[in-house]
């Protein structure tokens, strides 16, 4: 069994580093051509079901990446909720509350470490039943998360776990256990609108 996590696209905020919980923002333009990427990349891996967060940047680079036909959401992947921390950068919450770590403390007003290690657990649990390849669409902390307690490790290990936007990463159940399998892999997209003007060069 796989589970492939894929971080959305760029938007404003991950681009000026702000946290970006439950505030619903679009995918910049470049977030978009991410996207197309990410589909090229996957095109021939077959997955039995696809999942996205409910937020846009998420869904739409589900749609972008060649999935809109296929994709469903689920709540469990909506990213972390930063409570009074949302729309802040890490700079501006040590001002608050130095040598914060968000999977250590949580956030005021928000998710506690242990309420999203249970939502997790609950959305590990329900993949299980989804069949041996799952896509899906999310966010940073809320996937770290994910790649923490799949390996059954503390959600706080999800500190050491970089996920830059429009990222693909591969868990699998291997046979010594659960494995990371590729993680935090980027798909250049300056390369893919190369390759295409290229194909259409040849036709």
């Amino acid at each position: 069994m796989s589970t492939w996590l894929v971080r959305h696209g760029e938007t404003e905020w991950t681009l000026s580093g702000q946290h970006t919980g439950r505030t619903d923002l679009p995918l910049t333009a470049e977030g978009e051509l991410q996207a197309v990427a990410i589909g090229k990349l996957l095109a021939d891996h077959h997955f039995d079901t696809v999942l996205s967060s409910p937020m846009q940047r998420a869904v739409n680079t589900a749609k972008l990446a060649g999935f809109g036909d296929r994709v469903q959401t689920n709540d469990a992947l909506t990213e972390v909720d930063y409570g009074d921390y949302e729309g802040l950068t890490t700079n501006e919450i040590w001002d608050r509350a130095p040598g914060w770590e968000l999977f250590r403390d949580g956030s005021p007003g928000g998710e506690t470490p242990q309420q999203i290690e249970h939502r997790i657990d609950a959305l590990l649990g329900e993949i299980q039943t989804l069949g041996p390849s799952v896509l899906l669409f999310g966010h940073g902390h809320c996937m770290r998360a994910i790649g923490a307690r799949f390996l059954g490790l503390p959600v706080a290990f999800g500190t050491h776990l970089r996920l830059d936007p429009s990222s693909v990463s591969v868990l699998s159940h291997e046979r010594d256990g659960p494995a990371i399998v590729v993680w935090n892999r980027r798909v250049p997209t300056r390369a893919v609108v190369v390759a295409d003007a290229a194909m259409r060069a040849r036709t």
